[in-house]
């Protein structure tokens, strides 16, 4: 099958966030397939000192959440603050579940992108507590780059610790 980007148009998608968009069903696809299997052991790996896969999966899940808050004009709940500070550590979570989060996680961001009306792509938003300027789709397309990201992570990360097993 031909990657998302070369399928064409997503139904509802504005043409806009369209590529964006593309990016995050790769991820989605990517994700399962590198982490399928991992031990414990291997999830938690810092091979050569890199972020362990279990990381980069329970980060890119949190990081969407976070940044479709400030998407939507809010700050970050107390909760969000306590998940973004717990991200590096091993929750019991396995690799599969791990995975199917962050895959749930770019689902909404998918839907965000497809029900966010384009006349706000440009309007303001806060990052942080400083609350950095960026826009609307300067959110939604660093969600889709981040992911990428990550996920890039993900998959090296995951062919190394297999080898070393």
């Amino acid at each position: 099958m031909a990657e998302p980007w070369l399928r064409g148009p997503i139904a509802g998608m504005p043409a806009m966030v369209m590529p964006a968009a593309h990016a995050l069903m790769q991820a989605a696809e990517d994700i399962p397939m590198a982490a399928e299997g991992l031990t414990t052991a291997q999830l938690w790996a810092l091979p050569g000192g890199a972020a362990a896969v279990g990381f980069h999966l329970r980060h890119l899940a949190g990081s969407i959440d976070r940044l479709l808050t400030y998407e939507n004009g809010k700050m970050l709940s107390d909760a969000q603050t306590v998940e973004l500070d717990a991200e590096i550590e091993d929750d019991g979570r396995d690799a599969d579940q791990l995975a199917r989060d962050a895959v749930t996680a770019i689902g909404r961001a998918i839907e965000a992108m497809r029900v966010t009306p384009p006349g706000t792509y440009l309007d303001s938003r806060g990052v942080g507590r400083r609350k950095l300027p960026t826009t609307v789709l300067g959110l939604l397309v660093h969600i889709a780059e981040h992911t990428q990201r990550h996920v890039g992570g993900i998959v090296a990360t995951a062919k190394v610790v297999r080898a070393r097993s």
